[in-house]
């Protein structure tokens, strides 16, 4: 099968190209690297010629709510209508558990990014994922004052990218399905304690300073929202952050 990956080289991205390459799939990036810009479509039809599945999983910097909604607005916008055009049969999405529960700028580009393909005429599928294991190393550099690493109370059911990845190629082997039920990892964990842990593993010298933020999106950050527990239907994966990191750790340059 040919299938188009957008943020082909991204945390997920290049775990998918990966994936789908070891299953016998032709992966065509769509990445400024080759020429396209997700945001405007520049360079998309041309990439898309023999196209049968899109997975999309670019992602953005943007915190603020104007900005997600923005990218996010532009990008599947922009990819449900090239593949209308190219006869594209199938869009699938990775999306974060626990997005309508927390009202953050990032989550409501998500939730904007769901709308649209609910609305779409386009076959899709749709998996919600709980933050990855590279979350904790993110975390460590959202602020930093001098070596303290400010990161936010938060919990968390972090899966491995891999694995994530792993259920992105099955949806694109089994067809349009809409929306799947949720993937999260096996434990719940703290961020900031994933984060002193990165810290610590890697020798990075940052210490951490745990930051309870204010308002509504602070609390669902704290209370579980963004985990599965207490869905029946989730899927839980298998790996452990704690032998996720260790491998993160011996590998060269990790």
């Amino acid at each position: 099968m040919r299938i188009a990956v957008a943020g082909a080289t991204g945390t997920v991205g290049r775990h998918v190209v990966s994936v789908a390459g070891e299953r016998g799939h032709e992966v065509v990036p769509l990445s400024r690297a080759t020429g396209v810009d997700l945001t405007t479509g520049t360079g998309l039809p041309q990439r898309l010629e023999g196209v049968e599945v899109i997975v999309d999983v670019a992602n953005t910097t943007a915190q603020s709510r104007r900005g997600a909604e923005a990218f996010f607005g532009a990008v599947t916008g922009g990819l449900l209508d090239a593949e209308r055009v190219a006869g594209v049969g199938h869009h699938v999405a990775l999306s974060i558990i626990g997005v309508d529960g927390v009202p953050s700028g990032y989550y409501a580009g998500k939730r904007l990014q769901e709308r649209l393909l609910r609305e779409s005429d386009q076959p899709w599928s749709l998996l919600r994922a709980g933050q990855f294991h590279e979350f904790g190393e993110q975390a460590l550099g959202f602020v930093r004052v001098g070596p303290w690493s400010l990161v936010p109370v938060m919990r968390s059911q972090p899966v491995a990218a891999r694995e994530v990845a792993e259920a992105l190629v099955a949806l694109v082997e089994q067809g349009p399905s809409g929306r799947v039920p949720d993937l999260a990892g096996p434990e719940v964990l703290s961020v900031p304690d994933m984060a002193r842990e990165v810290a610590r593993v890697k020798a990075l010298g940052r210490r951490v300073v745990a930051v309870r933020l204010p308002g509504a999106a602070g609390r669902g950050m704290r209370d579980g929202t963004l985990t599965a527990q207490g869905d029946p239907t989730a899927t839980l994966a298998t790996t452990p952050f704690a032998q996720w990191l260790a491998e993160e750790a011996a590998r060269p340059g990790g």
